[in-house]
């Protein structure tokens, strides 16, 4: 949950949100458009926000809030043995793209304004978290 955040390639923002969600999406061997489907529902009513009362009890749907969506393919990293992880359960470049995609129009048809960097490039992302509040999503 955040307050803003952005994302940035070649010192030029490419992508950004105010109030709302940064996510850091990755993917794996046998992810599918069940799996997104399942994430968006999740991402989108999740209740993470404050209510008048100051309690989690809002979604990002309830709030208004933005997205910005950034592929992370490190998210997959394993670092169990060595000094150096290993990504070889990262989806290839190929076809996690083709997912990451699908993912983030499933979230604006939802209504959602959603900021994307750029799929394999070297970004540099900011944020302030709000809260702070990072929440761990698998499916």
């Amino acid at each position: 949950r955040v307050i803003n955040s952005s994302v940035e390639v070649d010192n030029k923002i490419v992508g950004k949100s105010d109030k709302g969600l940064m996510l850091l999406v990755g993917f794996t061997e046998g992810d599918s458009s069940k799996e997104i489907d399942w994430m968006v529902d999740k991402v989108t009513n999740l209740r993470i926000f404050d209510d008048e009362e100051g309690v989690m009890n809002k979604s990002i749907l309830d709030v208004g809030g933005e997205i910005l969506s950034i592929s992370q393919f490190t998210l997959y990293g394993d670092a169990s043995k060595g000094r150096r992880p290993s990504y070889i359960k990262a989806l290839g470049g190929d076809k996690a793209i083709v997912l990451y995609d699908e993912f983030n129009n499933k979230l604006r048809e939802k209504g959602i304004e959603v900021g994307t960097g750029i799929f394999g490039a070297d970004m540099k992302v900011s944020l302030i978290n709000d809260g702070p509040v990072t929440i761990l999503l698998e499916k």
